[in-house]
């Protein structure tokens, strides 16, 4: 993979900043609802909910739904009274409670219980939930009895014609969650840390495109747990393009959560980017870019990188960045060994936030099944001015066109871990500064901006400044000045730790690829590390 393949994509318009927030994505998206007859809780199931009739199920019989419903014209499902849904903002939403009595699996599931959120402006309609049990699957029937909610809350106006939005799965102490899956194809564990952060979704499509994105969503839920006692989720997708099937397997270690997850992907009509497993994140600012602003602490972000994996075994470290203008960016590969956001930065004095802890949140790892052959993994940042809005979505993009009437089987792993599962052979990038050009104490030349790498790992392990390290950089624009590498002194773990550091000059609003590693008698001893820059 060449880091030149790097670029800037024209900005589409300007309410792709509104879609890629989370909240907005949640508030627009649309669901199935089903009906179901009135039923009752079933000896033997495992459910105090009420449940429907059963009825036969695998993943071959969900498959053969997603086949039918992508040979019919999408429909868009009925959905509750916009402004009865609208006005169960966030603070209500928050306060309708699922009643723990109810709780699929009950008291004696340990970390496999299950809860349904109601809708509400978060996600806005019904969505149809099931429970498995030996071949057999039963609708969990949506009820006002299910659910806690103030005497005056704007929910009670909907009555029955409410429903499920989503669910998640708590942990064995039955007062916090490590999964929830809610809105359109949105899923997010809080594996290994138990603190949410980042997002999963089914599929992207048209992300970052002259055309308005589209969120297809995950109209239905199956839920069972395999002969080993992991949660299996089944779910059904389907949007104005595509239907589709899901199996979702869950393994659960103290070293995060592993979802091993299979798709049958059916288009209804030509798609002109396809995101495969597709990860969702925010970067307000970080140590390379943070400017004085109205907030005090050091850094504000959900995943400071992507990392990569590439098919030729290079590992590439690319720091996220909260650009002045929509960017996309396309690193091509063939049969890529994985890719993923992640927080690297696991130091609490680097953020000072001890309320939503930005230093425990997890990092997502993709780990292709089979080969996914030729395409792109392809970063798409968004300029945001808060940490409210997902400015930042990662996704592998394969290289030939979706064609109407095109079939694609994906399958992937999904790691939700601190680190990469497969830790690089090469020093790891741990630091990365910038700012302006020049020697300290002398005038600033005119345009010019330093980058400063710190890279950390076994391989420089006992390297002095005799051992023939030698620092790599390049530019697309210009040639790099004073570059430089040594071992950084006086710092913890200073024995492995060093610092590469080189200044450039480019003309004013000029885009510039830059590529930077230590390399040792022609042999990479660290990650690449690439980044984009506009010139101010």
């Amino acid at each position: 993979m060449s880091p030149k393949s790097e670029f800037t994509a024209p900005s589409p318009a300007s309410p792709l900043s509104a879609e890629l927030s989370r909240r907005a994505a949640l508030a627009g998206l649309l669901a199935a609802a089903v009906a179901a007859p009135a039923g009752a809780a079933v000896p033997g199931w495992p459910s105090q909910a009420p449940l429907g009739p059963p009825q036969p199920f695998s993943f071959e019989r969900l498959k053969g739904e997603a086949r039918a419903l992508a040979g019919r014209a999408y429909r868009p499902p009925p959905a509750p009274p916009a402004a009865l849904v609208h006005a169960i903002d966030y603070d209500a939403f928050g306060k309708i409670v699922y009643r723990p009595a109810a709780t699929l699996w009950g008291d004696d599931a340990g970390d496999k219980g299950v809860r349904f959120f109601p809708i509400g402006r978060p996600a806005g309609t019904p969505i149809a939930m099931h429970v498995v049990s030996g071949g057999q699957a039963r609708a969990v029937l949506y009820s006002t009895t299910l659910f806690d909610m103030p005497a005056d809350s704007p929910a009670r106006a909907l009555g029955d014609r409410s429903g499920f939005a989503g669910f998640k799965v708590l942990n064995a102490d039955h007062r916090t969650d490590w999964i929830a899956y809610l809105g359109a194809s949105y899923f997010r564990s809080a594996d290994p840390s138990n603190q949410y952060g980042l997002s999963a979704r089914g599929l992207a499509i048209d992300t970052a495109t002259p055309k308005p994105e589209e969120f297809p969503i995950f109209t239905a839920f199956w839920l069972e747990h395999d002969p080993a006692g992991d949660l299996v989720v089944y779910a059904l997708l389907d949007g104005p393009s595509v239907a589709g099937a899901y199996r979702i397997g869950h393994k659960r270690s103290p070293a995060g959560l592993v979802q091993e997850i299979e798709a049958e992907l059916r288009f209804r009509r030509p798609v002109s980017r396809l995101g495969v497993a597709p990860l969702t994140s925010m970067y307000w600012y970080g140590q390379s870019d943070r400017k004085p602003s109205v907030d005090w602490r050091p850094q504000i972000h959900d995943s400071d990188g992507l990392s990569l994996w590439t098919g030729a075994g290079e590992r590439i470290w690319r720091p996220l960045a909260n650009p002045p203008v929509v960017k996309v960016n396309a690193f091509m590969d063939r049969a890529p060994k994985g890719f993923g956001l992640m927080q690297r930065d696991r130091n609490f004095e680097d953020y000072q936030d001890d309320g939503i802890f930005y230093d425990r949140r997890p990092s997502a790892w993709i780990e292709p099944i089979g080969d996914w052959g030729a395409g792109s993994v392809q970063l798409v940042e968004i300029p945001t001015n808060g940490e409210a809005d997902d400015n930042i979505v990662a996704f592998w993009v394969p290289a030939a066109a979706v064609r109407a009437g095109q079939t694609l089987n994906p399958r992937y792993r999904l790691h939700w871990v601190k680190e990469e599962p497969v830790a690089p052979a090469v020093a790891r990038v741990i630091a990365t500064r910038s700012g302006e050009g020049g020697r300290p104490g002398q005038p600033i030349p005119p345009g010019r901006r330093k980058f400063v790498i710190d890279f950390a790992g076994p391989t420089l392990q006992g390297l002095t400044r005799d051992s023939g390290v030698r620092p790599v950089v390049d530019l697309s624009v210009g040639q790099p000045i004073g570059a430089a590498a040594y071992p950084v002194a006086n710092t913890v773990g200073g024995a492995d730790r060093w610092r590469l550091m080189f200044d450039f000059e480019a003309p004013p609003n000029t885009t510039v690829d830059l590529r930077a590693l230590l390399t040792q008698g022609g042999q990479n001893l660290t990650e690449t590390w690439i980044y984009q820059v506009i010139t101010g």
